[in-house]
């Protein structure tokens, strides 16, 4: 079998040059994600109605719920794998990836079939407009038939993030795009089924992405033994596993239904202005790219780092690494903000009424972005060294005591049209929390403890 050529040992050389260098495959790799509901939105704009568009902006909220304490869960397997891969204990990669394999394999039926039967309760409380019930009800079912290649692919992306390759999930991701993309426009634009077409397409590009990542570990990561299929579990590593990831998936499923009663704020303005707001967040997530690259790369930096020991490092990086983020965010988001995208946002729909909401909602939220960057940088750098408690607190205040209230704040003033700006103040608010965490006991106790490995290693 090949070795591993592309990994990236983040313990040494200069912190931000191999930061990025971690970075760019993953950001690469999120544009690529991105492409899969912004070319659905694409096609389904230009083939259908603005109550197509509207569909399937409100159906993906519910599946999100779902998946997301899975996702949790997956995100904790790689914090995890990180740290054993700084200490070099490939004993215990092998245990992480077993364990996690069957935990796959044990939730994935289920969540699938709760999708099936909830989703829909779950639309009907998010007040969807009527004249799109009936095409988000199909989008939600036909994308829930993905959910275990969406819930594989993330875990084995985790896993090999985790092991310092960033590089893999971009080419699993260009073959899977690709398919997403031909899928779009013959389903859709040549046969017209419509959103059930462009539901299609997504959840066969993301079983396929799972496919190659099985492929992928088997050839390139030897050392983990990947099972294809469950082959039981350890007990302790399954507990550590859920100790770190169940808070970040509970955290994710409280954020995620609070985007929910935000969507459901969406719906009540019409379908003009949810489709506007789909359209414009499909162009500000592809400049928001960084920021998730950047999260992922931080927690897998200081993962590997609190695992080696390397105290000092692991100290100039903490603000180092965030505040690139948000100055990368910050530089697209101006410019963005400046040009308004709106050639762009006419390639998505040529209704004049679901343009001016995309316009408003870019020049509303995107020059606040760069605040989220480094607040979510700094959560995720923390959560590499294990800490989840402070993250999770603060992430659930902004948005439940900040983004939910201001919102429906806004509407209830009679300045609906302008709701989104509650997300906008939750950005600030998020940064002006995370910051001081650098001044806690906390932080003092996890820098000792991280020396503390360094003297066992």
């Amino acid at each position: 079998m090949s070795q591993p050529v592309t990994r990236i040992d983040m313990t040494q050389g200069s912190i931000l040059s191999t930061t990025i260098r971690f970075a760019l495959p993953i950001c690469a790799g999120n544009v690529l994600q991105q492409l899969y509901s912004t070319v659905d939105t694409l096609v389904i704009g230009n083939f259908c109605d603005s109550t197509a568009l509207a569909a399937v902006a409100t159906s993906s909220q519910p599946l999100e719920i779902l998946l997301c304490v899975f996702l949790g869960i997956g995100s904790g397997v790689s914090i995890l794998v990180s740290q054993a891969a700084g200490q070099s204990d490939t004993a215990r990669q092998q245990t992480l990836a077993r364990t996690a394999v069957w935990f796959l394999y044990t939730t994935a039926i289920p969540l699938t079939v709760i999708g099936l039967l909830a989703g829909p309760l779950l639309l009907r409380l998010m007040q969807v407009p009527e004249d799109a019930w009936p095409g988000a009800v199909l989008y939600l079912r036909i994308t829930t038939l993905g959910c275990l290649g969406n819930m594989g692919y993330n875990l084995n992306a985790g896993l090999l993030r985790g092991l310092g390759n960033s590089q893999a999930t971009l080419w699993m991701l260009v073959i899977s795009c690709f398919v997403n993309i031909v899928g779009d426009l013959v389903l859709v634009g040549v046969f017209g089924l419509g959103v059930g077409g462009a539901a299609a397409a997504t959840a066969a590009a993301m079983m396929l992405a799972w496919a190659f990542s099985i492929v992928y570990l088997l050839r390139h990561a030897p050392e983990l033994a990947f099972p294809v299929l469950p082959k039981g579990y350890d007990r302790a590593t399954l507990r550590e596993i859920l100790h770190v990831g169940l808070p970040l998936g509970l955290n994710n499923a409280l954020y995620s239904f609070g985007h929910l009663m935000l969507q459901t704020l969406y719906n009540t303005q019409g379908s003009v202005f949810v489709a506007g707001c789909s359209v414009a967040s499909k162009i500000s997530s592809l400049a928001n790219v960084a920021i998730t690259s950047f999260s992922s790369a931080a927690s897998v930096f200081s993962g590997q780092n609190f695992g080696a020991g390397l105290t000092d490092r692991l100290r100039r990086g903490a603000l180092r690494i965030p505040l690139a983020c948000g100055a990368f965010t910050l530089a697209a988001g101006l410019l963005l903000t400046l040009f308004r995208l709106l050639p762009v946002l006419t390639l998505f729909t040529r209704d004049e009424a679901v343009l001016a909401v995309a316009a408003r909602y870019v020049v509303v939220v995107l020059p606040f972005t760069w605040c989220y960057a480094v607040f979510n940088g700094i959560i995720n750098y923390v959560n590499g060294l294990g800490e989840i408690r402070y993250p999770t607190v603060v992430n659930l205040l902004i948005l439940w005591a900040v983004r939910i209230p201001s919102a429906w704040l806004l509407a209830a003033v009679g300045l609906g049209d302008y709701c989104m700006a509650g997300m906008s103040l939750s950005f600030v608010a998020g940064m002006a929390a995370m910051l001081p965490f650098y001044r806690t006991h906390r932080w003092a106790e996890l820098c000792s403890r991280c020396s503390a490995n360094a003297k066992t290693g």
